[in-house]
């Protein structure tokens, strides 16, 4: 008799024994294929939220504080454009977007505003040292959600407005807060004159909730000369990697511009990192459920196996067969359980995940095949390891105790 073929009839035969315990594989499973889908989406949905938020990072001036940022108090404390350059020609990993800019405060009819000089996107683009630095290329793993070919661009003045970062803009143009906009009744195609210089309104940004609606931001070498102070900035912002800020990136930022202040907005930060490891430590908690549970559940059954088939044992070493054949016989039962359980686990993780994702998280679920290579793994890994040692149990039965026993 084949040895395959005496593996399918210990399965078969013994079907109700082994049902209990192949079910506490198949239900662990299946958990952590819904959890492992779930949150990988739900991170995608949290990072592309948290994008929205804008900059997680900020350089200052070593004596400024964020308090000085906010309040738009800034323009006396300034630090080398040179700073940028550092950053761009660095090593580090989880640079998403950066915008150097520099403030200085305007007037006009009697009402304070701030213009604030960017760096548009093709400024860094022609310098040939930056093009390589990936800061405008969402690094791997941090969540957000790749633009799907062929939908529309998102519009320049809604990137600034989110991410600090605009494609081009003009020496002599300028974009405008809502709330200056309304204020001073300016609109798309109006002039402004700012310290002598004359500026076109390319666009009104959307409304924010924050200190931006009441600035307008311009060319930032511009401003630099409206302000008179050439190639300095006096902030930094920075969309990092939440992943990566994590990670340290924040000290080795300081280690990189010891002469400047690096913090992060903890708000943002913080609420995707606790997420993702929220979740990521619930997929491990069902993991090691079905390590213990699962586990112990095959483990047991095999050692009864063994402990009730001493006899059939004892007679197939009798016939011939070794101890290898013996230990074989169990870990390919083992083995073809184990195939079984991953798929079947994933198959219904997946669907599991699918059906309860939008519910549970509020975002879009889709199979990840992925997670089918995990699945099997897993339930593999489990059925063997909890196996072997019943296994060996077996095939060191003396075959001669073996057949004396009733």
């Amino acid at each position: 008799m084949k040895l395959r073929t005496m593996v399918w009839r210990e399965i078969f035969e013994r079907k109700n024994q082994l049902g209990t315990s192949f079910l506490a594989i198949l239900l662990g499973i299946s958990v952590i294929v819904s959890i492992k889908n779930i949150t990988h989406y739900s991170e995608k949905a949290v990072a592309r939220e948290l994008d929205a938020l804008g900059a997680n990072i900020l350089i200052l001036p070593k004596s400024a504080s964020l308090q000085d940022y906010y309040s738009a108090d800034l323009q006396q404390e300034v630090f080398p454009e040179e700073y940028v350059e550092r950053l761009t020609n660095s090593d580090l990993q989880g640079l998403d977007n950066l915008s150097p800019k520099l403030s200085m405060p305007f007037t006009i009819d009697g009402k304070q505003f701030t213009l604030t000089g960017i760096l548009p996107k093709n400024e860094f683009q022609a310098k040939l040292a930056w093009q390589s630095a990936g800061i405008f290329a969402r690094p791997e793993g941090c969540g957000t959600v790749v633009a799907i070919p062929g939908q529309d661009a998102e519009p320049a003045k809604e990137t600034l407005s989110r991410k600090r970062v605009i494609e081009t803009i003009g020496e002599a143009e300028m974009l405008v807060g809502a709330d200056m906009a309304v204020s001073l009744r300016i609109s798309e195609g109006d002039s402004v004159s700012v310290g002598g210089a004359s500026f076109a309104v390319t666009a009104v940004l959307p409304q924010t909730g924050t200190v931006d609606d009441s600035r307008a931001f311009a060319h930032l070498h511009t401003v630099q000369r409206l302000a008179g102070k050439d190639s300095v900035l006096n902030a930094i912002e920075v969309v990092g990697c939440c992943n990566a800020i994590s990670d340290g990136l924040v000290q080795k930022i300081n280690k990189l511009l010891p002469e400047a202040r690096v913090v992060t907005i903890s708000q943002i930060v913080d609420t995707q990192i606790k997420t993702n490891r929220m979740m990521s430590r619930l997929s491990m908690l069902f993991l090691v459920i079905i390590v213990l549970v699962g586990g112990a559940s095959i483990a047991n059954y095999m050692y009864a196996n063994v402990f009730e088939r001493r006899r059939e044992i004892g007679t197939l070493m009798a016939l011939g067969a070794g101890s290898a054949v013996v230990l074989r016989l169990f870990l390919l039962k083992a083995l073809l359980l184990g195939c079984v359980g991953g798929l079947a686990g994933f198959i219904i993780g997946t669907v599991t995940a699918v059906i309860l994702g939008p519910r549970i998280a509020g975002v879009p679920v889709f199979p990840m095949p992925i997670l089918l290579v995990w699945a099997f793994g897993i339930s593999v890994a489990i059925l063997l390891i909890a196996s072997y040692f019943p296994a060996r149990r077996a095939a060191r039965l003396d075959p001669v105790s073996a057949l004396q026993e009733v």
